[in-house]
């Protein structure tokens, strides 16, 4: 089953002490990356929850958000005494030092915001285990609604690329049915041409340079052997959208870009209008692919 790049899914949590709840974005990327916003000190954690995020995802650009409410007990909050002894002893050595002696005390509340006298707890360090243990539990969830919304967009996709893959398919018939018609029109062409050519200087049309010609041309304009590796890789293309399901965005690229060159190749050896038509449907579906196909993990 194909899964689509783009995404979105969430969860919550809640408990006497924590409310917790985790977003996940996805776009579509060559390759995956990470990033993690939100509450302290989760973005500093990225590594770790990367890991879970791989059990899930293999490509693709994935934003999380995790937003943490803890509900604090009085104990929790903590003025980190060494911290504030050590700004306090700055502050009265200048003060000392510019004669500001009676100031030194008008400093304390400026004092009590400076960096690290008074953390807010969690902000700082490793969460408590059973919060963290909460939030992998709740980025799964989310993880899980993900995949769910990724999944029903792949399927949607698979169908759609299966409909271009039989345009395709349609167009090549086409080409089938007309190939053979292409040497002997061009044979009564050249024929019109050269009669018309030589009908003042009354020399007749040797059929045998004429048969010759026609020959060269034929052999020149053959796209059988092209068509054949064209409905190939269509048929491939079939089993990976049907069948495949590790990864197959990279492999049904490779498969649509070998399909484009082929197409081309078509195009650029029949010299006929009719199929350079055909040749301009089968690219024009083919970029719808392309485009289907960049979304694909």
């Amino acid at each position: 089953m194909l899964l689509s790049m783009t995404g979105f899914g969430e969860a919550r949590f809640q408990s006497e002490d924590l409310t917790l709840g985790v977003e996940v974005r996805a776009v579509n990327n060559r390759h995956l990356k990470v990033t993690v916003r939100g509450s302290e000190p989760y973005p500093m954690l990225e590594p770790e929850l990367e890991k879970i995020i791989r059990k899930y995802v293999r490509r693709g650009t994935i934003l999380v958000h995790v937003r943490c409410d803890r509900n604090y007990r009085p104990q929790d909050f903590r003025i980190n005494g060494t911290a504030l002894k050590a700004y306090i002893q700055q502050v009265n050595d200048v003060c000392a030092e510019l004669g500001w002696n009676d100031r030194a005390h008008h400093l304390l509340g400026q004092v009590l915001a400076l960096p690290g006298v008074a953390p807010e707890p969690g902000a700082m360090g490793r969460p408590a285990d059973a919060e963290m243990e909460a939030v992998q539990a709740t980025l799964e969830k989310a993880l899980k609604n993900l995949d769910r919304m990724r999944k029903e967009e792949g399927r949607a996709m698979g169908e759609e690329l299966l409909l271009h893959r039989q345009s395709i398919l349609d167009q090549m018939q086409r080409i089938r049915q007309h190939g053979p018609t292409v040497a002997e029109q061009y044979r009564l062409r050249l024929k019109e041409r050269v009669t018309q050519a030589l009908k003042d200087c009354n020399v007749n049309v040797n059929e045998d340079n004429l048969i010759r010609e026609v020959a060269i041309f034929a052999e020149r304009s053959d796209v059988a052997e092209e068509v054949m590796r064209l409905g190939s890789h269509l048929d491939q293309f079939q089993d990976v959208v049907k069948k495949e399901d590790d990864g197959p965005g990279r492999k049904l690229e490779f498969l649509t870009q070998e399909m484009f060159r082929e197409t081309n190749t078509i195009g650029s050896k029949a010299g006929d209008v009719t199929i350079s038509r055909h040749v301009v449907e089968i690219k024009s579906t083919l970029e719808k692919i392309r485009e289907l196909v960049q979304n694909v993990e």
